[in-house]
């Protein structure tokens, strides 16, 4: 399977997690977000980047992870009606149980955005972390429109 992130330039040449809070993971969790398409990675950006700049150098990261690796999937019904809007509490009580327990190296989870699309998040202290990985870059230019 082949997972799709963007990010700046600078952080696209090596598979790194930052360990910062977000939907998912709590502080000190080292999570990298992915997504199944270069698109829902695009929107992914653009959502959480708003204002940040999207005039700067960006690249795409293609990430291979191996079939056989175990991926635990978070369904839309597990969630409360309102996951969507704002701060999840019950996303970040399933992904941080995830990371802790350590069992599956991916958390396949619905993403906020677009109905039945999806994200994965990679766990970067997962032992089989080792097997994930990051086949190529390629340059990333935002639509000016965007």
């Amino acid at each position: 399977m082949l997972l799709y992130r963007i990010t700046r330039a600078k952080y696209a040449n090596e598979l790194v997690a930052s360990g910062f809070k977000n939907r998912w993971n709590d502080e000190g969790q080292f999570v990298i977000y992915t997504s199944e398409s270069r698109s829902l990675a695009c929107l992914e950006n653009l959502v959480h980047r708003s204002h940040s700049g999207n005039d700067q150098l960006f690249r795409t990261m293609i990430i291979f992870v191996p079939d056989e690796l175990a991926i635990l999937t978070v369904q839309e019904a597990e969630l409360p009606k309102n996951w969507r809007k704002g701060f999840c509490d019950t996303c970040l009580q399933l992904g941080s149980a995830w990371y802790t327990e350590n069992k599956y190296p991916l958390l396949k989870v619905p993403t906020t955005i677009i109905p039945n699309e999806w994200n994965y998040l990679i766990n970067a202290r997962h032992p089989d972390f080792s097997q994930i990985k990051l086949v190529s870059t390629e340059g990333f230019p935002f639509d000016q429109r965007l």
